[in-house]
C-alpha cells in the first residue's frame, strides 16, 4: 500500500488534490483511494511504463541553449489533474467568450477602428506593433473569424480562481501533448477511465480538420489542407507531424511551396 497524504502547509499554495493535510479534495477520493490501492512496487511499474511508452512513440521536445540543441523526451505526471465538471464548464464558456471578444477586437482593428476612435487604446500601441499587418486593411475573413485557433495558458492564484495568463493566437502550440498526455494515461492507467467519468479530447483532430475545411471557397468541396513547419529541427516538430497525420493534414516546409506565374501558391510533389 502506498502512503499518498502531503505534509505541508495548506497557506502555502492551492494544492488541486489535496483540500487541507490528510484530507482530499471532493472530487479526488476516487483518485486517491485507486492509488492507494496500489502496491509502491506496482505503483513505480506503472512509471516506467508511461516512460518507456513515451519514448517508443517519439514524444519529444527540444530544449535550446548554448550547448546546442537538445531532444528531450515528454516529461510526464502519472497522477493525472482533475478539474471538476462544474469548474471546468465554467472556463470553458469564459474561453468561448474571450475567444470571441479577441476576434471582434482584430476585426474593428482593421475595419471600423470604434476602439481607438473612442480612446480605449492609443492609436500608435496598434500601428506600432509588429503584429500590426496594414494590408489586412477593410478585410472581412471568412466567417469573420481572424483568430481561428487560440492557446489560452491558465493558472491559479493561492485561493484556487483560475486565470488566463495570456493568450496565443498566432502560433498556438501544446495540444498534441495534451493528446498524447491521455493516450499515455489510457495505457498505463487503464482502470480510471471505468473508475471516473472522463470527458473526451481525442476528437480534436477532427474538429481542427473540420473548421480548416470550413474556410475553403465554397465551389472547393475537397481542399488540400496542410500544416507549415519550419522542419524536424524545430522544438515543436514532434507536434506538427502527430497533428498532421490525426487531422489529415499534409506535412510541407517552406521549400515544398512554391509562387507560380500566375500569383498563386503552389505546392511542389514527388510528380512536380
Amino acid at each position: 500500500m502506498m502512503q499518498l497524504w502531503r505534509d505541508y502547509d495548506p497557506g502555502e499554495f492551492y494544492d488541486e488534490l489535496m483540500y487541507d493535510q490528510h484530507q482530499p479534495r471532493h472530487f479526488s477520493y476516487k483518485l486517491l483511494d485507486y492509488l492507494k490501492s496500489m502496491r509502491k512496487e506496482a505503483f513505480a511499474q506503472r512509471i516506467v511504463d508511461s516512460e518507456l511508452e513515451i519514448l517508443e512513440r517519439g514524444i519529444t521536445f527540444t530544449v535550446y541553449s548554448d550547448a546546442g540543441n537538445i531532444d528531450r523526451a515528454w516529461p510526464f505526471d502519472i497522477i493525472p489533474r482533475i478539474i471538476p465538471k462544474g469548474e471546468w464548464d465554467c472556463t470553458e464558456k469564459g474561453l468561448v467568450q474571450r475567444i470571441r471578444a479577441l476576434n471582434m477586437f482584430i476585426n474593428d482593428i482593421y475595419n471600423d477602428g470604434n476602439i481607438i476612435r473612442d480612446g480605449l487604446i492609443p492609436e500608435d500601441v496598434v500601428l506600432q506593433s509588429k503584429g500590426y499587418r496594414p494590408q489586412c486593411k477593410g478585410m472581412q475573413p471568412a466567417h469573420g473569424i481572424w483568430a481561428h485557433i487560440c492557446g489560452s495558458d491558465l493558472v491559479r492564484d493561492d485561493s484556487g480562481t483560475m486565470y488566463v495568463l495570456e493568450d496565443n493566437l498566432r502560433v498556438p502550440s501544446g495540444v498534441a501533448y495534451m493528446l498524447e498526455n491521455r493516450k499515455t494515461t489510457k495505457r498505463v492507467l487503464p482502470e480510471l477511465f471505468k473508475l471516473l467519468h472522463i470527458s473526451p479530447v481525442n476528437d480534436y483532430p477532427s474538429h481542427l480538420s473540420a473548421m480548416l475545411a470550413s474556410l475553403a471557397p465554397d465551389d472547393v468541396s475537397h481542399p488540400k489542407m496542410v500544416l507549415l513547419t519550419p522542419g524536424i529541427y524545430n522544438s515543436a516538430y514532434f507536434e506538427h507531424a502527430a497533428l498532421a497525420q490525426q487531422a489529415g493534414l499534409i506535412l510541407l516546409e517552406g521549400a515544398d511551396l512554391t509562387v507560380g506565374n500566375d500569383g498563386y501558391v503552389y505546392m511542389k510533389t514527388i510528380h512536380g
